[in-house]
């Protein structure tokens, strides 16, 4: 199980992760985390700004983000995913977010199949805000069947298999995954406010054998109809548990 560090400036805890982004945030006791979705995504230079300015008026500092889902175009290839990332940690690093090394945000990153989008955008947020007599906040970071730190692509959970057999195991690999992160963040998928779930093979097979008995039905299931961010991956989950969500028009 990864470390979990304390991020006062920003209100929360963090899973110790990659370059890229945390394993997952959990609020500090005194804050809640809000969500917000973009009525449209919004391209990553200008999400930022959108960003910068939602929190602005929430009373809120940079730092205060802890989580980001974003929108590409297509899966990229294994160096296309470590560019692109390369730019947008950049980001968070003038924003005095990523330290010593240490990325705290969370972090999902898809590729929708219908109308994808021209370019990386962003498609929601998350930020802490105070709050008193606060219940568990916390948002799991996106996870495809790629183990961490793993070989790739031979590493891949049953590389090259969409068969029913194939997202199976895919899929126990991944909600494994997802468990252990919410168990490192002290929380339990029957405090999950929302469940998402991205591939664009079919999950009916394995919805009453692997994903219900874990997930259970209380958040319900979003099937985003969109694939991992990196080539040769197929499935991939998210989790959070927040305490209010907004929708955020962007002109």
């Amino acid at each position: 199980m990864s470390e979990l560090i304390h991020f006062p400036d920003g209100g929360y805890a963090f899973l110790k992760g990659g370059f890229p982004y945390s394993q997952g945030v959990k609020a500090l006791q005194g804050y809640t985390i809000e969500r917000v979705r973009f009525a449209q995504p919004v391209a990553v230079a200008q999400g930022f700004a959108a960003i910068e300015a939602h929190l602005s008026e929430r009373g809120r500092p940079r730092t205060a983000l802890c989580a980001a889902e974003l929108r590409s175009p297509a899966p990229l290839s294994i160096s296309g995913f470590k560019t692109f990332n390369e730019g947008y940690v950049e980001v968070l690093k003038r924003w005095n977010l990523f330290r010593a090394r240490l990325n705290p945000v969370a972090r999902s990153n898809v590729a929708p199949q219908f109308s994808p989008p021209s370019g990386p955008c962003f498609y929601a947020f998350c930020y802490t805000v105070p709050a008193y007599n606060a219940g568990t906040n916390f948002v799991v970071a996106g996870s495809g069947e790629w183990p961490e730190g793993g070989k790739f692509p031979e590493d891949i959970v049953a590389r090259g298999d969409s068969s029913p057999a194939g997202l199976e195991e895919k899929a126990r690999f991944v909600l494994g995954k997802m468990e252990d992160r919410l168990a490192g963040l002290g929380a339990a998928w029957r405090e999950a406010t929302a469940v998402q779930l991205y591939t664009v093979h079919d999950i009916h097979s394995i919805l009453s054998g692997e994903i219900l008995p874990r997930a259970g039905n209380g958040a319900g299931l979003t099937w985003h109809y969109c694939r991992p961010p990196i080539e040769e991956l197929e499935y991939e989950m998210d989790v959070r548990g927040v305490a209010a969500e907004r929708l955020l028009q962007t002109y």
